[in-house]
This record gives C-alpha cells, sequence and structure tokens, in this order.
C-alpha cells in the first residue's frame, strides 16, 4: 500500500502525518496481507468513510475476499468490545468484571483467517479505541503466539498514523 492518493489530500499541517504514511508504506515488519488488513481494521475503526473508500480501493489489490471480510469482522467485534470491557475496566465497582457479558463474539473463532493476523487487527482497533484491558488480552495472546515485539509495535504505529490520518482529513472537510 503506498497511500500516494491519501498523502495528496492531506493539509500542510499534516505534514508528519504524510511522512509517517510514507514510512509505514516502505516497513517490512508485517506481511504485505498483514499491514493491509491493519489499516483497513484501522480505517474501519475510525468511522472515516472518505478515508476508507480509499483504503478499501488499495486493499482490494492485496487482501482476499475472506481477509477483507475478517478486517471488517475485527473492526466490527473491537466496537463493541473495546466499549464494554474498557467501562467495566474503568467503573470502580469492580463487581461488573465478574459477570457475564453476555454479548455475541462467536466471528473471534470463526473469522477465517489466520489467528495471528486477525489479533494484530484487533489489538490495532483496540488501540485507535483506547481499551486497556482489550489491550492487554490481544497483546497476551499475540506474545504467547511467539509474535515478535517488532510486529506488536508495528500493528499499534500503523494504527496511531491512520487514526491522525482521519483526524487530519476530517478537519479538512469542514
Amino acid at each position: 500500500m503506498k497511500f500516494e492518493k491519501i498523502k495528496s489530500l492531506l493539509p500542510d499541517f499534516a505534514k508528519d502525518i504524510k511522512l509517517n504514511l510514507s514510512s509505514l508504506s516502505n516497513e517490512t515488519i508485517l506481511s504485505e496481507n498483514t499491514f493491509a488488513g491493519t489499516v483497513l481494521t484501522s480505517s474501519l475503526t475510525t468511522q472515516n468513510k472518505f478515508l476508507t473508500e480509499m483504503i478499501v480501493e488499495e486493499a482490494l489489490e492485496i487482501l482476499s475476499e475472506k481477509e477483507l471480510n475478517a478486517a471488517y469482522t475485527a473492526a466490527s467485534l473491537m466496537a463493541m468490545n473495546n466499549i464494554y470491557y474498557r467501562s467495566i475496566h474503568l467503573i470502580s465497582n469492580k463487581n461488573y468484571q465478574s459477570m457475564p457479558a453476555n454479548l455475541r463474539m462467536n466471528a473471534i473463532a470463526s473469522h477465517g483467517i489466520d489467528e495471528i493476523d486477525f489479533e494484530l487487527w484487533s489489538l490495532a482497533a483496540s488501540a485507535i479505541k483506547g481499551c486497556g484491558m482489550c489491550l492487554d488480552s490481544h497483546e497476551n495472546v499475540l506474545v504467547k503466539k511467539e509474535v515478535s515485539a517488532n510486529k506488536i509495535q508495528s500493528a499499534l504505529r500503523v494504527a496511531s498514523v491512520i487514526n491522525a490520518t482521519s483526524l487530519s482529513l476530517d478537519s479538512i472537510s469542514k
């Protein structure tokens, strides 16, 4: 993914974001598919339709249909889980943490792609939504699966740059 169209639309104040997008496009820590899925999941999580349309355009050239669906699934499930688990973590009354969530999350186990990719994509979404409990959970799974700290950090870096890109594009469209 090269982000050329996106970079051309970023305003002058987002020069650092543009440079970070360029750096991301040259990154080799994540595989091409893992990277594209992380970018797409992050974009979906920002809820910026304009950005997501441009990301999908590039992602279609890289990701399989299963991977595309899994990115949408990760973003959707994390939209629910990040709010719920961040809330029960932040509420002073810790009784909520021992109560069953009663939220359907079957797709976490049946997304149809590599489990590590799905965890990295979920980690990126959780970073954007700011759920510390979810970040810990996904990071723990990745560490148990012997995913390197560099790969985990790379997914977090992708999430941060895509989130900043979303904000920068939003600011010029208003």
